[in-house]
């Protein structure tokens, strides 16, 4: 393939380029706030399963505490009825039937206040869990904020950076010859991202062999104007009064 030289040194600009938005790829696919991210992410997500089982044994202890109150409730309403009825008869029989069922009442109503306030403390401490609980979260909620807004901020500048380069890259992509471009497309392609390399004191900047004996005579003997590659990487090598040839 023939081209000028000057076209030759213009695919060394848009390799140049093209290395760069290759960088700015990169770097907006591995921003430094994904690790992090991910991390907090992977942590919420155990700190939520935590909370519903915390949530769970809250809400079995608050029942368990509904259930005492409810037997409170109901012993003390028969404390007040026995009472009353003690005080209205006038049967001896009764008068102790009553007297008796009113002291295991009473017994009965003790066991229980006791039984109520153990499970409160229970309940309390379950509230407690939960509320440590959920200021975990929060605090990890405002540390993913503030590590979204630093990789939005990230991205948007490399973003930027990046379209402008597009945009560089397309410019000096119309001066190259046709033919030339799509050469060097395929070469790009298949040298992993690298289509031309700069040929410097007899050294590919492709992959960085020096060439020697018949390879280094080849190159010398090919015309101005004649496009060669590396006969290691098989990049196009772009000659300039570096090429120490």
């Amino acid at each position: 393939m023939k081209a000028s030289p000057a076209d030759q040194e213009t695919l060394l600009r848009l390799q140049a380029i093209d290395t760069r938005i290759a960088q700015l790829t990169h770097r907006l696919g591995n921003l430094p706030q994904a690790a992090p991210l991910a991390e907090l992410a992977s942590r919420d997500d155990g700190v939520r399963r935590s909370r519903a089982e915390a949530h769970g044994v809250l809400e079995d202890t608050r029942a368990e505490l509904k259930r005492i109150e409810s037997d409170v409730e109901m012993v003390e309403a028969r404390i007040a009825r026995d009472s009353e009825r003690l005080t209205q008869t006038s049967s001896v029989k009764d008068v102790a039937a009553l007297e008796s069922e009113l002291v295991s009442l009473r017994r009965r109503l003790s066991d229980l206040e006791d039984q109520e306030l153990v499970v409160m403390e229970r309940v309390e401490g379950a509230e407690s869990a939960v509320a440590a609980i959920d200021d975990e979260r929060a605090g990890i909620a405002v540390a993913q904020q503030q590590l979204e807004s630093e990789r939005a901020e990230a991205a948007a500048g490399l973003e930027t950076e990046r379209e402008q380069a597009v945009r560089d890259r397309g410019t000096v992509a119309a001066t190259v010859p046709e033919a030339l471009l799509a050469f060097y497309e395929q070469r790009r392609e298949r040298g992993a991202g690298v289509g031309a390399a700069l040929l410097r004191q007899r050294t590919c900047g492709g992959c960085t062999m020096t060439l020697t004996g018949s390879d280094l005579e080849a190159v010398r003997r090919s015309a101005p104007d004649e496009v060669v590659q590396c006969p290691e990487c098989d990049r196009i090598l772009v000659r300039t009064e570096e090429s120490g040839l």
